[in-house]
């Protein structure tokens, strides 16, 4: 069966961001999946990513007629995922890549010096290609399976927050320091979003150099809301604080530290601020209403769902699984097995780390599974699977 929408009735996906972390987001769809019959469309007709989650959402987004088959392919990947498909990590071509960007530094002005990055991540590159059909996104869009997908970027021109989407309704929006953009969703665009700051070269689209979505993204529901959602599932990847351990903090933040710290607050914070933003805005159209004043905006609800235990740890115990070379690499600037650094956790793509964030958003999602589907399906009764 197919599942049915009202035209005015649009939930959408929202996927943030986090390197390795996002394999967290295929678990909780796994168990979002089984919910639903084999035959199933997905239950989202507006899908939006920004970085490794635009990956992912774009990946399903693919599949939009079948849920089940999507989530099996995105899950294959991810069960089965090394280091060496996301960016080089042999010590030959991370050494001369980390070098090569040393010596650009000394070209004339007038020279085109390659991006300054960690890692080359030519290998996703290739992978995206090799995995994804991309022209089945306009076939679903036209299908009815799907409205809108986008992926969020930032631009180093600007420093605005730019959002790609391929829609059959929506138009292009504008507002300060972020905007919609209407194309043909590529490649180039998923590299872009998830180009994290220093660690993942920038990527050049029409004469302008974007990185990771999840930077100067001050709004992040802001997509979803412009393609039409009136409710938006939200899978984050924000991590338990461990306030007792931060209070017993020995010496002061190495830089290995404070660059985790920086990625955690880019990931996270904007997306706390931005739901406390909308709740406000839902009780004052809740006021408007119950004072028989209208207003055209209109009320948006939301459903997060966070990891229940810190990625941290778990990067830890699979910390030396990652390359011989990574390892050394990131050694260098003070990361370790047992550094308080969460950077390792954004870069650790091997399999049995990934399938242990897998594993942990089925447990998650299952554990809240009557409340998501009284938000997914709230005029339908539970079907059996």
């Amino acid at each position: 069966m197919t599942i049915a929408h009202s035209s005015d009735d649009k939930t959408a996906l929202l996927l943030t961001g986090g390197g390795a972390r996002a394999a967290y987001q295929v678990g909780v769809l796994k168990a979002i999946a089984q919910q639903y019959p084999r035959n199933s469309s997905i239950p989202f007709k507006v899908i939006c990513g920004t970085s490794a989650g635009a990956i992912n959402g774009t990946a399903l987004a693919c599949y939009a007629s079948c849920f089940h088959l999507g989530i099996r392919k995105l899950e294959w990947v991810w069960n089965h995922f090394r280091a060496s498909h996301v960016y080089y990590a042999d010590y030959p071509r991370a050494t001369w890549h980390l070098v090569r960007g040393f010596l650009s530094a000394y070209q004339a002005d007038y020279a085109n010096p390659r991006p300054v990055s960690l890692f080359d991540n030519r290998p996703l590159k290739h992978l995206l290609t090799e995995l994804l059909d991309l022209k089945r996104l306009d076939r679903n869009i036209v299908g009815g399976y799907l409205d809108s997908v986008s992926v969020t970027a930032s631009c180093y021109n600007t420093g605005d927050s730019i959002t790609f989407f391929q829609s059959n309704s929506a138009s292009e929006w504008q507002r300060s320091k972020r905007l919609g953009q209407r194309t043909l969703l590529g490649v180039h665009h998923l590299m872009a979003s998830a180009a994290i700051p220093l660690v993942m070269p920038s990527v050049r689209i029409n004469q302008q150099y974007f990185g990771d979505g999840s930077v100067n993204q001050l709004s992040p529901l802001s997509p979803p809301i412009h393609l039409g959602a009136n409710r938006i599932l939200i899978v984050g990847l924000e991590q338990p604080r461990r306030r007792e351990h931060l209070a017993l903090m020995p010496h002061h933040p190495n830089l290995s530290t404070i660059a985790g710290h920086l990625l955690d607050t880019i990931f996270s914070d904007t997306l706390n601020a931005d739901l406390e933003r909308m709740n406000r805005i839902n009780k004052t159209i809740q006021t408007l209403h119950q004072h028989g004043i209208e207003s055209e905006l209109k009320p948006v609800a939301s459903y997060l769902i966070n990891p229940s235990i810190n990625f941290n740890q778990l990067a830890r115990e699979h910390f030396l699984e990652l390359p011989m070379a990574v390892r050394t690499l990131l050694r260098t600037i003070g990361i370790s097995q047992h550094s308080d650094s969460s950077l390792a956790s954004y870069l650790l793509f091997e399999k049995k780390f990934t399938r242990a964030l897998i594993e942990l958003g089925v447990n998650d999602a299952m554990k809240q599974m009557d409340a998501i589907m009284a938000f997914l399906e709230p005029n339908q009764p539970r079907q059996p699977t």
